[in-house]
């Protein structure tokens, strides 16, 4: 049975004592949240926020316990920079298991991150497991219309990536400019917003406020 604060921030592992999954802490508890699960380093997604509340008690107290806390600014709306990918796959590398992400309400930025992972670390093979992730069950993953891009992202690598790894792709291949054409060519034109322009780190002025 799950509990409390797991159903509260959509708390689940991609695998288990290895990486997991979940909404911003907004209720409080974060220390022993953490704690339960044992997490050692967090990747928060939303990016580097310091004029926000949120992100200043969050980076507190996982120093409290030290827990490395990691920042990646993603964009659910907008389509990802080569850097701004490569950097997810550094964070993913360099942080010391069990590893939690999380976005806002651990739905749709966390959905794409965590099939990164599984990709990532496991190869195409985990191509079924990645798509899972984004589940309206028990992720709760209900994309707006210029969100769906996030799930179709792993169409697209399946379609172009071969035999590489997913780094030599992301590398080599990938540019945010070719990912659209291929979106729109699909007849998926409408599934995003626009490029994303920003580096990975943006503070505060930033290109989808209520994104943050």
């Amino acid at each position: 049975m799950r509990s409390l604060p797991d159903v509260l921030y959509n708390f689940h592992w991609v695998v288990r004592v290895e990486v997991a999954r979940s909404a911003q802490a907004y209720a409080g508890f974060l220390r022993p949240f953490l704690k339960s699960h044992g997490i050692a380093s967090l990747i928060n997604l939303r990016g580097t926020n310091p004029r926000w509340s949120w992100w200043r008690n969050e980076k507190r107290n996982c120093a409290a316990i030290g827990v490395v806390h990691r920042d990646v600014k993603f964009n659910s709306r907008r389509l990802p920079t080569r850097a701004l990918l490569l950097d997810l796959l550094a964070a993913f590398d360099e942080a010391p298991r069990p590893i939690l992400l999380k976005c806002s309400g651990g739905q749709d930025r966390t959905s794409f991150a965590a099939a990164l992972y599984l990709l990532h670390t496991r190869g195409m093979v985990a191509h079924a497991q990645a798509e899972a992730q984004f589940a309206r069950w028990p992720y709760l993953h209900l994309p707006k219309r210029q969100q769906k891009w996030l799930k179709l992202f792993l169409t697209y690598i399946e379609d172009d990536i071969g035999s590489r790894s997913l780094r030599d792709w992301i590398q080599n291949n990938y540019s945010p400019e070719s990912f659209k054409m291929w979106l729109e060519k699909q007849g998926h034109g409408q599934t995003f917003r626009g490029l994303y322009t920003l580096r990975p780190s943006t503070t505060s002025t930033n290109n989808a406020r209520h994104e943050v």
